[in-house]
């Protein structure tokens, strides 16, 4: 298991330890963002995201047959996004035509950067025509909202293939929103998340060894319900439930980056202490974990 760690973590033993189970897509940011608080960064994955030889087909095969039917494009993580942008690399033609109707691409939070002028040219030839669409409210129903009436209209939400755990609800009720909004859903499997299982329990090897060694951590950082179940079924695979993990670590904060994540997280049993109220961006949820911390001074 790879980890990331800040150097305060071997030149303080009072530098707090922060695990967190997010994919490695994610894990620089979040990273570099605990070790400029003076924290130690312990990164556990749970969860594998990917692009495979079946999802890079499945959006080549959505290029071809359905773009020009489309009237937008909604992403819901910085995976999906990264995932269509290979493939338009490959396409010497940018798919969309140059004119026409207004054509909508949208994203949450810090991931619509990835909307920049280079993506823009590889999808239509007259960037004029593309509008950018990023909700003031992070979440997959502020994007809805955003985007405003599909009035019979197709959109292509490029989304995770999960493997090996259940689908969190998001993004069921995220395109369930789009079609009570008037828009005709052209669901992409544009990458692959899947369960991180491996000998020792996937990614959590280093946390358990440290639960277990009576180290623990000073917090548990969740950024998406997947992550939460992968986390579980690893624990499972060690033999130790989160039940057990609260006894063995019982000053360590869980928090959640928003309140979609939280809900997921007790949806599973997992109590969250800390919920991130600004969640377009990780700063708001380190921001969440100092204002706690510092509650207790």
């Amino acid at each position: 298991m790879m980890m990331i760690r800040s150097s305060a973590e071997s030149a303080s033993t009072a530098a707090r330890a922060v695990a967190f189970t997010t994919p490695q897509n994610y894990a620089g940011r979040l990273s570099h963002l605990v070790h400029l608080r003076g924290w130690a960064p312990l990164w556990c994955p749970t969860l594998v995201v990917e692009s495979t030889p079946h999802t890079i087909s499945c959006i080549q095969a959505a290029i071809s047959a359905s773009l020009l039917h489309c009237s937008a494009i909604a992403f819901t993580s910085r995976s999906g996004i990264t995932a269509f942008a290979d493939v338009l690399s490959g396409i010497e033609t940018p798919p969309l035509t140059p004119y026409g109707e207004a054509f909508t691409i949208s994203a949450l939070g810090k991931d619509s950067e990835l909307l920049d002028a280079s993506f823009v040219e590889k999808l239509c030839g007259n960037p004029g025509r593309i509008r950018v669409v990023v909700p003031p409210i992070a979440t997959p129903g502020g994007m809805v909202e955003s985007i405003g009436s599909g009035e019979g209209r197709m959109v292509m939400c490029p989304v995770p293939l999960v493997v090996g755990i259940e689908e969190p609800p998001v993004v069921p009720e995220f395109l369930a929103d789009l079609g009570r909004r008037g828009w005709v859903v052209l669901r992409v499997n544009a990458y692959e998340t899947r369960w991180r299982r491996g000998e020792g329990g996937g990614g959590v090897e280093e946390l358990v060894k440290r639960m277990k060694d009576g180290r623990g951590v000073d917090a548990i950082v969740f950024t998406s319900t997947g992550e939460v179940e992968g986390l579980l079924k690893s624990l499972g695979e060690v033999g130790l439930d989160w039940g057990t993990v609260r006894r063995m670590c019982p000053s360590m904060v869980a928090a959640a980056h928003g309140p979609v994540t939280a809900a997921g997280a007790e949806r599973l049993g997992v109590c969250v202490d800390v919920v991130s109220s600004r969640f377009d961006s990780f700063d708001g949820l380190v921001d969440a974990l100092d204002r706690c911390w510092n509650s207790f001074h």
